[in-house]
């Protein structure tokens, strides 16, 4: 039986795109008879190892930094038996999601002693910021840091998009090809037909129209921009509602702008992601650094009209306006003008819709990646 290892610093129940992403590889590949390990950081009181669905999960010890969006390995005994153990096993692909962790350097470094295949997904397509210039500067010196010291243990990058190929090149790293972030259509079809309707748990009208946005609630996913927009958009359509789902430091401040129609669930599973998509006609993500955003895919996937920007994978599916929306950037007018365009028009709104999920279905399921990595690297 091939073997296959994949180190992720973070991974469910924590939610985010590389968390789905690790989690998709590994259940598809486990269905193609492939035993699965998946290396992580223990950010919560979970446990150090177990198996669910039968995949087997090691979670190193950490310090859990940036309220969670930064784990730093601890490298103390908890971790040196988590090591041995894995050591054990011998393994045909290591697989290490991200570069700029030092849990992704561990990964590395592990593949390639102990792998007879060793690779480096890359998922982001900018720096990391936290909005202080002095802050943003040293961060900026680490990730140059440490990515130096990846490419010493691993020469073979690969990106979830032709933007994060060409991100690399920007740590003078020439990227091989793409393992595209995708969307497993079965469960979100299963999910679609059940019978749970958003609309009535928080008494929105049949006939308004539903902004949706899924992420974290920090302002390099432009949700500030999003809500003003959102504001404006009120005085020709007050009949439109935005929810917004997934939690950030910026959850309290959209809670008490006392938006009008603006709903906040917090932090979601991927079913109420689903349920929230079903009943939404517009998904708007006006961020300014994405890899393939797993939110997008899945917006498209439940037939929503998208609104994105250009920093990301997403113009890979939305290749031009008859498929959405592509932003130059996320400032508020243009935020509000996309709004405000696919809002008007419904025949445009429902056309692109059609096109995108056409194109998604034929090139971005899971099936596809995870048989790439099988006949390419197992």
């Amino acid at each position: 039986m091939k073997k296959v290892c994949i180190f992720s610093a973070q991974y469910l129940p924590t939610v985010g795109g590389v968390e789905r992403y690790t989690y998709n590889i590994a259940k598809q590949l486990q269905k193609k008879g492939i035993d699965v390990t998946i290396v992580t950081s223990r950010i919560s009181k979970l446990k150090e190892f177990e198996i669910e669905n039968g995949i087997k999960i090691y979670r190193l010890p950490c310090y859990n930094l940036m309220n969670g969006r930064f784990p730093t390995v601890k490298f103390n005994g908890e971790y040196r038996k988590l090591m041995r153990m894995l050591k054990k096993q011998k393994y045909d692909l290591v697989i290490t999601n991200t570069r700029f962790y030092i849990h992704s350097l561990v990964g590395v470094t592990f593949g390639r002693k102990y792998a007879k295949r060793n690779i480096v997904i890359e998922h982001g397509t900018s720096h990391m910021s936290v909005h202080n210039a002095i802050l943003d500067k040293m961060e900026r010196i680490f990730e140059h840091g440490i990515t130096w010291l990846v490419k010493r243990q691993c020469n073979e990058f690969y990106g979830v998009s032709q933007a994060c190929l060409e991100w690399l090149g920007h740590f003078h790293i020439n990227g091989i090809s793409t393992l595209y972030n995708a969307v497993d259509m079965d469960d979100i079809n299963n999910l679609l037909n059940r019978k749970d309707d958003m609309r009535d748990k928080y008494s929105i009208p049949e006939n308004a129209i539903v902004i949706a946005y899924i992420g974290r609630l920090i302002e390099e996913k432009g949700v500030l921009q999003l809500q003003s927009a959102f504001q404006n958009i009120q005085k020709c359509f007050p009949n439109s509602y935005l929810i917004m789902a997934g939690d950030g430091v910026l959850y309290q401040r959209l809670k008490e702008s006392n938006t009008k129609n603006m709903i906040l669930m917090g932090r979601v599973t991927f079913e109420e992601v689903v349920s929230l998509l079903k009943v939404s006609d517009i998904f708007c993500l006006p961020s300014v650094s994405e890899g393939m955003p797993t939110s997008v895919m899945e917006a498209i996937a439940c037939h929503n009209f998208v609104i994105t920007t250009e920093r990301g994978g997403a113009k890979e599916i939305i290749v031009d306006d008859s498929y959405g929306i592509i932003l130059e950037n996320n400032k508020k007018d243009l935020v509000e003008k996309a709004l405000l365009r696919s809002m008007e028009n419904r025949k445009y709104r429902i056309s692109a819709t059609e096109k995108s999920y056409e194109r998604l279905i034929k090139g971005f399921t899971w099936e596809k990646v995870a048989d790439k990595i099988e006949h390419e690297f197992l």
